[in-house]
């Protein structure tokens, strides 16, 4: 069964100096979160196959961090299209996987929008760093909204 794992980049520094808003930073609190999901994932049991983050720096940091923590062995790319991506651009790009569980790590509104799409016509809200993971019966290449089961959602706070 392949699983999708849906994580929001952790808290941002909004104080940091930066140009543009993908060039924004990760917060310390950011930084603790992304390690904490990581290693949470890891534990129950749903290490990332495979592992893409958008091209923006909060979201290449928190993939990195979480990974790091995690312990996650996969391969890790970054996929400019993910940045301002719409649900139905994510969706293309979740059909061309091929590893059993992957990790995708994005934005909002974004994230919450098509986490509620893949699983039927839910409302769901993804605080910082949050975690989805949704199952499909099907192949990826099959993969359609409403077609997806949540497993589970995370969010940092839960973990103390």
């Amino acid at each position: 069964m392949p699983h999708l794992l849906i994580m929001r980049h952790a808290k941002s520094d909004w104080e940091a100096p930066f140009g543009h808003d993908a060039e924004r930073p990760l917060a310390e609190r950011g930084i603790r979160a992304a390690g904490r999901m990581g290693k949470f994932i890891t534990d129950a049991g749903m290490t990332p196959d495979a592992a893409l983050a958008s091209p923006a720096v909060r979201a290449r940091t928190t993939l990195e961090l979480a990974a790091q923590a995690g312990a996650w062995t996969c391969p890790i790319g970054v996929e400019p299209g993910i940045y301002g991506g719409s649900p139905g651009s994510i969706l293309d790009l979740i059909r061309a996987q091929v590893a059993e569980t992957v990790i995708i790590v994005g934005h909002e509104p974004t994230w919450s929008t098509l986490t509620g799409r893949l699983i039927g016509t839910a409302r769901v809200r993804f605080p910082t760093a949050a975690v989805a993971c949704i199952g499909f019966v099907s192949p990826w290449s099959a993969t359609d909204f409403g077609r997806g089961e949540l497993q589970w959602f995370v969010p940092p706070r839960a973990l103390g």
